[in-house]
C-alpha cells in the first residue's frame, strides 16, 4: 500500500464508519474495484478503525467522561445521576452481543464475509432494515437498559460487511421509539467499546505475528485521513438526523449494490 492508496483508504473509512453505508464493505470494495489490495486486510481495516474510534473519543469526551465517573461512583457507592447511570448499563448490556459475535465469527469475518458478491446483497438487505425502522419510527420513548441490549443485537448484524454498524444500530433505535438524535448518539457511544477492543486485538496480533512492517507512512496517513474525516462525519450525521431520514442512505446502498452486482456479473 503507497501512500496514496492509504489516504485513499482512510478517506473512505472515515465518511463510511460513521454514515450509514458500511466501512467495512466500501473497503472491500474499494480494493477490489480500484486496485487497493494490501497485505493483511483485515489488521489494516482495525488500525483504520480505531483512528474513527478516537473521532469518537474526542467528539464525546464529555459523555465518556460522564460513564467513567459513572462507573467509579458506582463502584465506590455513591449517588449518581439516573441518566448516567441508564446510559452507562445500556452500553455494557449492547456491548456484550457483538463481543459473543465477534468472537465466535473471527475466522468467518477473515475469509468468508469478504466479497463483493456479498457486500452487494447486505447492501441491499441493510436498504430493507432502514426502511422497516422508518416505517415503525414513533420517537416517543427513551433510553432504558433493555433497549440498550436489543440494540446490541442489531449491531451484530454489522459483523457482516455490507450492513453498517451505526446504519443496523440507528435503525435499532428508531424501531424501539427512539428520536433519531437519541438513536444516533447511542450508536457512536455503543460502537466505541467494541470497535476499540477489535482494533486492539488486530494490533496485538500484528505484533504476535512479526508484522510489524505494515505499521508504516501510508499507514500512519490513511489512520490521519480517517480520523479528520470521521469527525466531520460524526458532526454532519447528528445534525442531519435531527430533521431527516434514512432514505438518502437507503437510495445510495441500492444505487451502490446495482452497481456491484453490475460489475461482479458482467
Amino acid at each position: 500500500m503507497n501512500s496514496v492508496s492509504g489516504i485513499i483508504l482512510g478517506i473512505i473509512q472515515g465518511l463510511t464508519e460513521f454514515l450509514p453505508v458500511s466501512s467495512s464493505g466500501h473497503l472491500i470494495l474499494a480494493r477490489e474495484i480500484l486496485g487497493l489490495q494490501t497485505e493483511n486486510g483485515l489488521a489494516v481495516d482495525a488500525v483504520l478503525q480505531l483512528a474513527t474510534i478516537l473521532a469518537v473519543g474526542i467528539y464525546f469526551y464529555k459523555d465518556l467522561l460522564d460513564l467513567v465517573k459513572a462507573a467509579v461512583f458506582l463502584i465506590l457507592r455513591k449517588p449518581i445521576d439516573q441518566k448516567a447511570k441508564i446510559l452507562l448499563f445500556a452500553i455494557i448490556a449492547g456491548t456484550i452481543p457483538a463481543l459473543i459475535a465477534g468472537l465466535l465469527l473471527e475466522k468467518t469475518m477473515e475469509t468468508v464475509f469478504r466479497s463483493a458478491e456479498l457486500v452487494a446483497i447486505t447492501l441491499i438487505l441493510g436498504s430493507v432494515l432502514f426502511w422497516v425502522a422508518e416505517k415503525m419510527a414513533k420517537q416517543n420513548k427513551s433510553l432504558s437498559v433493555n433497549n440498550g441490549f436489543l440494540i446490541g443485537l442489531f449491531q451484530t448484524l454489522a459483523l457482516v460487511p455490507g450492513v453498517s454498524r451505526s446504519g443496523s444500530t440507528i435503525s435499532g433505535g428508531l424501531i424501539l421509539g427512539l428520536t433519531r438524535e437519541q438513536a444516533a448518539r447511542f450508536s457512536f457511544l455503543l460502537s466505541f467499546p467494541i470497535i476499540l477492543g477489535s482494533g486492539l486485538k488486530k494490533l496485538m496480533d500484528l505484533q504476535n505475528e512479526q508484522s510489524a512492517e505494515i505499521l508504516n507512512l501510508p499507514l500512519f496517513l490513511s489512520f490521519a485521513a480517517a480520523f479528520l474525516v470521521g469527525m466531520l462525519c460524526i458532526h454532519f450525521l447528528l445534525r442531519y438526523l435531527k430533521n431527516h431520514s434514512l432514505n438518502i442512505f437507503i437510495i445510495y446502498r441500492l444505487a451502490l449494490a446495482a452497481i456491484v452486482l453490475c460489475f461482479v456479473i458482467f
